[in-house]
């Protein structure tokens, strides 16, 4: 708004009819600060300011030209509308700071991503797929039982039940008061004093799950939630996060639910410094020489180098497969020292075996010749008698062997 309008009181101009702009509640959560329920808690505590006056209600328009705060901070620019699946362990809160102290899914996610809402929440002893997102008024329509989305669980319980029982939960279910809606359930397996179940839902009331096989008489055991509408669990491991695609998410959510959302897929990225307590090493500048800064230059140095920084004088580092390592034998001869050839080879079912190879070094001393090993002709009482036979000479060219 323009200076003059910034001396209004903001309530008032809420009030107005035909004043265009949006609700505060609904601009906070379009900035992914918090959903409409907490924007509207924080207003209740004072806590915000437009143009510089706190308000106390809600029931205020913002116009683009306004300046709103939250505890004395300006609000962050909106960016893309995205959207993660995260797949929670057991033991996390679903919620920003539990007063009990208890870890939460927002403390275990990774400190360069966008502040997150959840689209629902999930037990502290449920586990599976969870939906997170930038954009509150995307979290506001998906978690709406007018979306209609199903929710798919597999569920271990403790008891017995059969299908036909499971097939009366298709019209609904009353219990204590509170009417569930429509459940698909079909039992997989009986594992034991235990059964496996699909648990399929579009409600997502508080404990909806727990509260309607209790009434069957089942104790769930183990909750885990596969999928959320079109998004599924798949191979995700437990404790990862990962964001879907903007081409895909739009082509998921269909012009209807990106117009009531108010989903904005062409703002760009808020960029955000990394993490602090992410501990990196700076690579340092890798320096490349053309071939012609190779040649030697007049201190007897490469081009481009310190005479402390040439390598071409230092021992090039060993390449083989094996080398050699001097080893002294105190078992046979403690002053002779000997040479081990080591090295690692690979055997017929691929496992790496250490092979060392000893070998004695050459003595200063030539060694005794050893007699020929080749075979000897003619008659032994013989030669013992006149001495050795000699040796014919070779045949000459023309001369044919016989």
């Amino acid at each position: 708004m323009s200076g003059k309008s910034g001396d209004k009181n903001p309530s008032e101009q809420g009030n107005r009819p035909g004043q265009s702009g949006q609700r505060i509640a609904k601009v906070m959560a379009r900035a992914g600060l918090a959903s409409r329920r907490e924007a509207e808690a924080w207003i209740a505590a004072g806590r915000v300011a437009i143009n510089s006056a706190v308000i106390a209600s809600p029931a205020v328009n913002v116009a683009p030209e306004d300046t709103v705060t939250v505890d004395g901070e300006p609000l962050p620019q909106r960016e893309r509308t995205r959207l993660f699946l995260f797949h929670k362990p057991r033991g996390l809160v679903t919620t920003t700071s539990d007063p009990e102290g208890r870890p939460t899914i927002f403390g275990a996610l990774p400190k360069h991503l966008p502040r997150l809402i959840s689209i629902g929440r999930l037990d502290i002893g449920t586990e599976g797929l969870l939906l997170l997102t930038n954009d509150g008024g995307l979290a506001r329509v998906l978690e709406h039982p007018q979306t209609g989305w199903l929710r798919r669980y597999r569920v271990r319980a403790h008891g017995s039940v059969t299908q036909p029982q499971l097939d009366a939960l298709c019209e609904g279910v009353t219990i204590d008061g509170i009417h569930y809606g429509p459940v698909e359930a079909t039992l997989d397996r009986v594992q034991g004093a235990n059964v496996w179940l699909t648990f399929a839902i579009r409600e997502g009331k508080n404990r909806e799950v727990r509260n309607v096989l209790g009434h069957l008489d089942l104790q769930v055991n183990r909750l885990i939630r596969i999928s959320f509408g079109p998004f599924q669990l798949a191979e995700l491991t437990e404790g990862a996060i990962e964001e879907v695609r903007t081409r895909v998410l739009r082509d998921q959510l269909g012009k209807k639910i990106a117009a009531l959302a108010d989903a904005d897929f062409d703002a760009p990225l808020a960029v955000r410094e990394p993490a602090s307590d992410l501990k990196t090493r700076p690579r340092q500048p890798e320096t490349r020489v053309t071939r012609a800064a190779k040649e030697d230059g007049p201190d007897g140095s490469r081009k481009g180098r310190s005479p402390a920084d040439d390598t071409s004088k230092r021992p090039r580092p060993w390449r083989g497969r094996h080398r050699d390592i001097p080893i002294a034998d105190r078992a046979l001869n403690p002053d002779a020292p000997r040479k081990t050839r080591a090295g690692l080879l690979t055997d017929r079912k691929g496992r790496r075996v250490l092979v060392q190879r000893v070998q004695s070094e050459p003595s200063a001393e030539p060694p005794e010749q050893a007699p020929p090993r080749g075979r000897r002709r003619g008659n032994p009482a013989r030669d013992r008698r006149h001495g050795p036979r000699p040796a014919r000479p070779p045949p000459s060219g023309g001369e044919k062997r016989r």
